[in-house]
């Protein structure tokens, strides 16, 4: 038998969530097949299977927190007789000591930890049916559950589907909905709390004239098109963040609490929240200030695409040193973000809207945003961050200057 334990990815993980299972017990499985999706505080993970055999027991469910070196499953590997049993997962006979046909039958019927006990001519049933079997009541010795029990639960799941329409509206039209916080969901509430309690936040807002930007983008599309490039005001306002980064270093720092100390980062790993439907994912594109505006307007399009589906990688989601949050293609006039712990600093951008402004002496239409800048008053003050803003800004509605600094 080979007990599979939550491995230590790196980074400090203590601890995941159990997703989604890709097996079920007594299913065969290859070296490398997709076994389970653990949710991690950066990224969901797909942990493969470490060997090739049947799956004999998954011992953490679905929506279960894991500590590293946790046992999530047993797998019985092929070239090995399948009554052994792996003595720490029993506590019964030693390894490799073969049981007989009833003590084989009852390790079939039997979870460790406390999981479902079921025969397994009513496993193979359950999956067939696609029944969860920790619903169904167990009516054999000491709560095993039987065949005969999963036809029951069948037929009863079966006329419940079917009830009147009048007991389904009532239903229906419950007050209050509990919704249980897993997941995403709960990754982004533990990080948000953790940054809100230990950063003390303030702020910083100005608006900016995004229109020569916005002509700039629009005159390149064409071009970025033909390349396969799909152009939006994103890679321009990163290159324009990490200008004025460069220029206003302990923006892109940390605050180490242990030892007292600014940690200033020399490199521009620019994190960007992205919109799923299961919550805010930060997705980092790394080295930002070596990538040109198409390479990073070609991978922030790569990275926004992984996360709606599901399928970022640890490395996709690690490592940021200052992230943007780019709300103005959802609309609104901006925000007040939480700073991505544990940076110094985040900025958000609203959506640019036409309005007329003040210009010189005269009054001109101008697609105005307003920008906020939220960051940790441990390591910068207020009149450093407006001089940080002024350089963003600069650059922004001054795109020419932007050029001569990629």
């Amino acid at each position: 038998m080979y007990e599979f334990k939550f491995p230590d990815l790196g980074e400090g993980l203590v601890e995941g969530e159990i997703v989604k299972w890709h097996v079920s017990e007594g299913q065969h499985v290859r070296e490398g097949d997709p076994l389970v999706d653990v949710m991690t505080e950066k990224a969901t993970v797909t942990l493969p299977a470490p060997a090739t055999g049947v799956v004999k027991r998954i011992l953490a469910r679905e929506g279960e927190r894991v500590k590293v070196g946790q046992v999530l499953c047993i797998i019985s590997e092929e070239g090995r007789p399948s009554g052994l049993v792996q003595a720490e997962a029993t506590h019964g006979p030693r390894r490799g000591e073969p049981l007989g046909r009833a003590s084989q039958v009852q390790v079939e019927a039997e979870h460790v930890r406390g999981s479902v006990r079921a025969m397994p001519a009513a496993r193979r049933l359950a999956r067939e049916l696609g029944i969860d079997l920790s619903k169904v009541p167990g009516s054999g010795p000491g709560g095993v559950i039987t065949l005969r029990d999963v036809k029951r639960y069948s037929e009863e799941s079966a006329r419940e589907r079917v009830a009147p329409p009048k007991q389904r509206e009532v239903e229906a039209e419950a007050p209050e909905e509990r919704v249980p916080v897993r997941g995403l969901r709960r990754a982004i509430a533990e990080k948000m709390s953790k940054a809100k309690s230990s950063i003390p936040h303030a702020y910083h807002l100005e608006e900016i004239d995004m229109t020569q930007i916005m002509e700039l983008r629009d005159r390149l599309r064409p071009r970025a098109e033909a390349l396969g490039v799909r152009l939006t005001l994103t890679p321009f306002i990163v290159k324009a963040a990490v200008a004025a980064l460069m220029d206003y270093p302990y923006m892109n720092a940390t605050f180490d609490e242990e030892k007292g100390e600014i940690v200033v980062k020399r490199y521009y790993n620019i994190g960007l929240a992205v919109d799923t439907e299961d919550g805010l994912v930060v997705v980092v594109i790394k080295d930002a200030d070596r990538k040109t505006i198409l390479e990073i307007a070609r991978e922030a399009a790569h990275l926004a695409d992984k996360a709606r589906g599901g399928k970022l990688e640890l490395g996709d989601v690690r490592g940021s040193t200052f992230t943007i949050s780019n709300i103005g293609p959802i609309g609104g006039i901006g925000g007040i973000p939480i700073v991505n712990y544990p940076e110094t600093a985040i900025m958000a951008v609203g959506q640019a809207r036409r309005r007329p402004v003040v210009v010189g002496d005269g009054v001109a239409i101008r697609s105005m945003a307003m920008v906020t800048v939220s960051f940790d008053h441990r390591v910068v003050d207020g009149a450093y961050v407006a001089r940080f803003t002024n350089r963003f800004k600069e650059l922004i509605e001054e795109p020419d200057l932007l050029v001569l600094r990629l």
